[in-house]
């Protein structure tokens, strides 16, 4: 049964979920939901249990091999992409600009996404930082909208966990 194309094509398919999931939980562990990190953890494993467990029973067919390395690179692939349409999570996302700060700063605003502005000095002199905490999903949006009118825009993105005060959605 697992000989034949049959193998690989199943090996791949739980690879591909598995890895997918693995993504997703690593995401659920930098922002502390311990909770669906382990919900996510348990079927992640489980499914590569029976992935290994058929790879190794046949070790003598290539084919399950390359299913194996297939599936783990589709898995990543996919898990990436879907993470990003759902966009799990927030970010901050930081932008310097020389002198259109008021407009990109009253865009956003008007976008219904929260800007706050801080004083910086840089090499060429003085400066004003915003910094938003956006969706994750939020991402293109923010940026698209600041490269709309400051091209030269110095954008910087991280991964951000609200610790306090942040409401989100709140702006809504």
């Amino acid at each position: 049964m697992f000989d034949g194309i049959f193998g690989p094509i199943i090996i791949m398919s739980l690879r591909i979920c598995d890895v997918t999931i693995g993504t997703f939980r690593t995401i659920l562990v930098v922002q502390g939901r311990r909770y669906l990190a382990g919900f996510a953890g348990f079927f992640e494993v489980l499914i590569w249990v029976f992935a290994i467990r058929i790879v190794f029973q046949h070790l003598d067919n290539i084919g399950n091999m390359f299913g194996y390395a297939v599936g783990f690179s589709l898995g990543n692939i996919l898990g990436i992409s879907l993470e990003q349409k759902i966009g799990l999570g927030y970010l901050q996302v930081t932008i310097i600009s020389k002198f259109l700060t008021d407009k990109i700063v009253y865009a956003l605003r008007r976008s219904k996404i929260g800007a706050t502005i801080i004083p910086g000095e840089g090499g060429t002199g003085g400066v004003a930082i915003i910094i938003c905490v956006v969706a994750r999903k939020m991402r293109k949006e923010t940026i698209a909208i600041v490269e709309s009118i400051d091209k030269d825009a110095f954008i910087t993105v991280q991964s951000s966990l609200p610790y306090r005060g942040f409401i989100p959605g709140a702006r809504k």
